[in-house]
């Protein structure tokens, strides 16, 4: 008996690595994709049951004639044809194997073809379960696809010995044939369905660890732009790819010279290095991605002959017009490129890409912000410089003492405007400014003037474009205050409105606005606009009461 199951042993496996060879070939083809999604269309469930229609009969035909029967792998199309169309489909494919089976006569003929039926509705209902209870993930599980290959063997051998006669002739047969039989068939299914897994997953799975890590490395690389694309920065990011990526070397440089290098090899890849390395010339001429595998594509560092750099991929950086550098990762020669670092290497350099320009976007907001915040201060101060020394003029002439505390005054706003060296400041600096500012106003129009400052502790560090708030007082007084005989009072507050900082400026003169939307308005919304800040400015007016300005915008925006 042993000898023939080791007779039957190496023809089923050897018949099973055949069936699994076309597998494995036809899994490359377009008709394979169906079978991995599990699709209800019509035509998708009439594809599964030709192809493992197909598996079966090939299955058949390539069997081991045995004790006037057939030894065979069929049972591996009839399983997977189960698993992968349902029960109708698994029946029909199952039926369509046992009649074939059937048609080529044997004393076993009746029972292969009832086994092999049920062996298909059986891998079937196993399909409707996971679907039943929204888990088809787990109809893809090799290790269950083995089961069902070493249960449905047995149900086939019980069936032989119930259905096949004589008796005696079924038993001796079920003898020789049950292992062989059950392993084959099991296995060949599962690293069939391993195929079909793989097939389904793998692009998803690699796709899903390529943005994992990517993201992180955009997380870890946050901020670390803010200054500029340059030897630190590049340096710093340089050191989180080669942690993240595990590669033997990064180096990051500009369209000149090698501005951040980790890794192997850092004794010679010297930053501040002008580059020689041929690829990275030919990444930044050409802006494609160049991958020099050490196999097919020679790699030889341009630096030192002896360095244990084996390959090499060259991944351009990409400005607003132009080419502004390249990320490159390096592993050493005895070491192959993976393939899952050649994608991310893509993929951080998209990363680091769209962080750059957002960098040069910021730096670009800013310069527009503090040319605005400028010629702002060209036309602000010589007009309020004039009004104020006439305004001083007059004061010295009846209150010399008064007339000092103005001077004063005057010399913190305009040591204030000349101090100044960032386009936002703390809203407690920006009260004490705009405080000069108004007791100098006071001076001005006397007892037509009065003012009151509330700003809120918790909002004192809390920053503010220049000249943002003045601009809203200036407006209250000059369409307010000077319009109204009696005057009146401007009153200036800042307070917490939910996650969002208010600021009011409101005038009692209640005057109404010649124009709702005036330049003063217009350029302070502009100037949250340059610093990328979304802010609300709205100008509400009460006949008779105040006329009220209201500016909201973020808490923490501009920190």
């Amino acid at each position: 008996m042993e000898s023939i199951d080791l007779q039957l042993v190496v023809p089923l496996f050897q018949q099973m690595s055949v069936y699994l060879l076309i597998a494995y070939l036809f899994s490359k083809t377009p008709l394979f994709r169906p079978l991995a999604n599990l699709s209800s269309w019509p035509i998708h469930k009439l594809m599964v049951y030709a192809i493992f229609s197909g598996f079966c009969i090939l299955g058949t035909y390539f069997g081991q004639q045995t004790l006037d029967a057939i030894a065979n792998t069929r049972a591996i199309g009839a399983i997977l044809g189960g698993l992968l169309g349902g029960p109708l489909v698994g029946t029909a494919v199952g039926l369509t194997g046992g009649l074939h089976r059937y048609s080529m006569g044997g004393f076993t003929d009746v029972a292969c073809a009832i086994s092999t039926t049920w062996e298909g509705l059986m891998a079937g209902l196993v399909h409707a379960y996971w679907q039943r209870r929204g888990q088809t993930e787990r109809i893809f599980n090799p290790w269950q696809a083995l089961l069902l290959g070493v249960i449905a063997e047995g149900c086939q051998m019980l069936i032989l010995l119930a259905v096949a006669k004589p008796f005696d002739q079924a038993l001796d047969l079920v003898k020789a044939i049950a292992l062989p039989m059950m392993l084959a068939n099991a296995l060949g299914a599962a690293l069939f369905m391993s195929f079909i897994r793989d097939a389904k997953f793998q692009p998803d799975e690699l796709a899903s660890r390529i943005s994992q890590r990517a993201l992180r490395i955009a997380r870890r690389c946050v901020g670390l732009l803010d200054n500029g694309f340059n030897a630190a920065s590049a340096q710093a990011i340089a050191e989180v790819v080669k942690d993240e990526t595990g590669v033997a070397a990064v180096a990051i440089t500009d369209r000149d010279r090698i501005l951040g290098f980790t890794g192997m090899g850092a004794d010679h890849h010297q930053v501040g290095r002008p580059i020689s390395s041929a690829i990275t010339l030919e990444a930044i001429r050409d802006n494609r991605v160049v991958f020099a595998d050490g196999l097919t594509t020679p790699y030889q560092c341009s630096i030192a002959t002896q360095c244990e750099l084996g390959s090499s991929l060259v991944v351009p950086l990409k400005g607003e017009q132009d080419v502004i550098g390249t990320i490159k990762l390096y592993e050493p020669k005895r070491k192959l490129f993976r393939n899952l670092n050649r994608s991310l290497g893509v993929g951080i350099a998209g990363v680091l890409s769209n962080q750059i320009l957002h960098s040069q976007l910021q730096a670009s907001r800013a310069l527009l912000a503090e040319a605005e915040l400028r010629a702002l201060e060209a036309k602000v101060n010589p007009h309020f410089l004039f009004n104020s020394l006439n305004t001083v003029a007059a004061v010295l002439r009846r209150a010399p003492q008064e007339a000092r505390g103005l001077i004063l005054h005057l010399a913190a706003f305009l040591r204030g405007n000349l101090d100044r060296n960032s386009v936002t400041v703390p809203l407690a600096q920006e009260f004490a400014h705009v405080s000069h500012y108004l007791a100098i106003e006071k001076a001005r129009f006397g007892e037509r003037l009065d003012f009151v400052e509330e700003l809120d502790e918790a909002l004192e560090d809390e920053r503010v474009p220049a000249l943002a708030i003045q601009t809203l007082v200036e407006n209250a007084i000059k369409h307010g205050i000077s319009r109204a005989e009696a005057g009146g009072q401007v009153r200036l507050s800042a307070r917490l409105n939910g996650d969002d900082i208010c600021v009011r400026v409101e005038d009692s003169a209640a005057q109404q606005p010649k124009h709702s939307d005036g330049l003063g308005l217009s350029l302070v919304r502009e100037r949250f606009a340059a610093l990328g800040v979304s802010c609300k400015l709205a100008l509400h007016h009460q006949p008779g009461q105040y006329t009220r300005a209201e500016l909201i915008w973020p808490r923490g925006s501009l920190s």
